[in-house]
């Protein structure tokens, strides 16, 4: 069956076609105020979250569905030692589709081995996020009309910020879009998103450590947080966490139609001033994810019966004594076979949970 734990899980254009679907949910919402009788949602947030776990809740009542889950591990099964595998088969049987978030990469992989319905990543770990990713495209398209021909400035925490690389992952398959990354060093692109996605596709970028040097040239600002919870101290992370701050001031040298992004929450990174200008499209990105969410649950349900195809080439899967050099990974926190696949480079293998590099 169809999951969606990743937006190259989807054609572009399926992604044309949930976006016009949400936009028909924005423009005829009682039209679909029944469509989910009787199915029910389960949301697994094995970390917290209030924009994405409540807009998926949301988002299904609004289809006339119900809603079932826990929204913090402790509350789980997981505190007893369950596998996310186990999990997922569990409620799939009081389920119709599941919404997973979870902290460790890869996790949604590992939960369709046993799911018996249709598994949405909500987030996992520094890794994916493609619901946000749907959000960030709607929101894009209804503000500039189109999904090419962009000039796209990322900034702010680079490394573990997973909306940005799902943004990138989905923007590399539209035509002449730039991007502009932000960030310093220590917070940069992972090499594997630049390689894999930005290079290899062939999509110019270049990488900045100012701002005020770039904003003039960009269609769109997408701020992000200096995320505290992926660093592994306190003083690294108040070290960072002020890098970037969006200001009135800033903005004075940016386009007049430039739109300004934020997956929310904000902690510093964009002053409060800053709300009140027309081109802060951020609150309205939030009310965004409920209508692409919507049309992400009804888009999987149609399509429950049909196989599910990923971007990796099975033929160059290995499973062997490989370890996942990512710390993070879901396949260094559970026993069982863990999967890689040989890299473009046929030397190197990627671990197909988390896309880092494997070692022996």
């Amino acid at each position: 069956m169809r999951h969606l734990l990743d937006t190259t899980d989807l054609t572009v254009e399926e992604i044309d076609q949930i976006i016009h679907l949400a936009m028909d949910i924005i423009e005829n919402k009682e039209k679909y105020a029944h469509v989910c009788d009787g199915k029910k949602l389960a949301t697994l947030f094995f970390e917290p979250s209030t924009r994405t776990r409540l807009s998926f809740e949301a988002a299904m009542m609004e289809l006339g569905g119900n809603v079932l889950g826990f929204s913090e591990a402790s509350s789980s099964s997981a505190s007893k030692g369950e596998t996310v595998a186990d999990t997922a088969k569990i409620v799939s049987c009081y389920a119709d589709i599941i919404a997973m978030r979870h902290p460790r990469e890869g996790a949604p992989r590992k939960a369709i081995t046993k799911s018996d319905v249709p598994v949405i990543n909500a987030g996992d770990g520094g890794h994916s996020h493609p619901t946000q990713t749907m959000t960030d495209l709607l929101t894009i398209y209804r503000e500039k009309g189109r999904l090419d021909n962009l000039t796209i400035g990322l900034c702010g925490d680079l490394k573990f910020g997973r909306t940005v690389h799902s943004l990138v992952k989905a923007m590399c398959r539209y035509s002449n879009i730039k991007f502009v990354l932000i960030s310093p060093k220590e917070l940069a692109m992972p090499d594997y998103v630049k390689t894999h996605y930005l290079e290899e596709n062939g999509i110019e970028y270049v990488e900045v450590e100012d701002m005020d040097d770039v904003i003039a040239d960009l269609d769109i600002l997408y701020m992000t947080r200096v995320q505290g919870e992926r660093f592994a101290s306190q003083e690294e992370y108040m070290k960072h966490r002020d890098a970037f701050i969006l200001d009135l001031d800033k903005l004075k040298t940016a386009k007049e139609d430039l739109t300004i992004m934020h997956p929310l929450p904000r902690i510093t990174e964009i002053t409060l001033e800053v709300d009140d200008d027309p081109r802060a499209k951020y609150f309205e990105q939030a009310l965004n994810g409920k209508y692409v969410r919507m049309a992400i649950i009804l888009t999987l349900l149609k399509w429950k019966d049909e196989p599910y195809t990923t971007n990796i080439d099975e033929s160059k899967v290995v499973s062997d004594e490989l370890k996942c050099s990512n710390p993070h990974c879901i396949s260094n926190f559970e026993t069982g076979k863990h999967k890689f696949v040989l890299a473009d480079d046929n030397e190197t293998y990627r671990c197909i949970y988390c896309e880092t590099k494997a070692e022996r």
